[in-house]
């Protein structure tokens, strides 16, 4: 059996607790690591975070990219903050970093910022009227503006891992990278997309991999193969 590894962060979206629930039993001990996200809010996301962490001793990241004026961000990053969770994603804008770290002082719960969704290329930031420019510059500026905002880390793809991971801002601090997919695998809604040992080689601490793995016919040797190529010499990083 391959050991758990816990840079590895399976993504349980599914339809409610309960499957989630019943996901987490077929991945066992193959898992450390789970994701929650806004889809399953309403079918008791919040209760599974809950059963995972304290009944199951998981790790636990809720996404739920968090964006609003500042005083709503600090009261709800307070109130989660009181699960003892691990990771809460907020969205990258300096004002809603700061008002999620006052909200999450004195607990340990890392605030990560979206700099720009995997799912989205330069077509759609056009679209979405945002500032014009190369989107991987787009998404290393936010970053930096992040970490000067005081967050603990930044998701970002696979393809800006690496710049990120160079910045001085960067120092001591995660990249979570969603957009991961093992080799062979559907693309999904991701357009911005790595294998698990490119995106750990380029600098991501966490990789998220979710459909790859639960729509897989075994789940369980499914995140064991993604652990497996991380322990694999592709995924070191140069020099470290």
């Amino acid at each position: 059996m391959t050991p758990s590894d816990d840079r590895l962060i399976v993504a349980l979206d599914v339809a409610n607790a309960i499957e989630g629930l019943a996901l987490a039993d077929r991945l066992g001990d193959s898992v450390s690591f789970y994701k929650i996200g806004l889809g399953m809010l309403t079918g008791g996301g919040l209760a599974l975070a809950n059963e995972l962490k304290q009944d199951r001793g998981k790790r636990i990241f809720l996404d739920m990219k968090l964006f609003d004026i500042g005083a709503t961000v600090e009261a709800a990053v307070r109130g989660i903050a009181q699960f003892d969770l691990d990771f809460l994603t907020v969205h990258g804008d300096p004002h809603v970093v700061r008002a999620a770290k006052q909200g999450a002082a004195a607990k340990d719960l890392k605030i990560l910022a979206v700099t720009i969704l995997t799912s989205l290329d330069r077509a759609d930031l056009d679209a979405g009227l945002i500032v014009p420019g190369d989107l991987r510059s787009i998404v290393i500026e936010r970053a930096a503006r992040a970490f000067a905002a005081g967050a603990d880390g930044v998701i970002c793809s696979p393809n800006e891992a690496v710049a990120i991971r160079a910045l001085p801002e960067a120092a001591g601090r995660l990249i979570v990278t969603p957009g991961v997919r093992p080799a062979g695998a559907e693309l999904g809604d991701q357009k911005r997309v790595a294998t698990p040992a490119q995106a750990v080689a380029d600098g991501a601490d966490h990789i998220v991999v979710g459909r790859p793995i639960w729509r897989a016919p075994d789940p369980r040797a499914a995140a064991e193969a993604v652990i497996s190529e991380l322990a694999s010499p592709q995924a070191q990083r140069p020099n470290r």
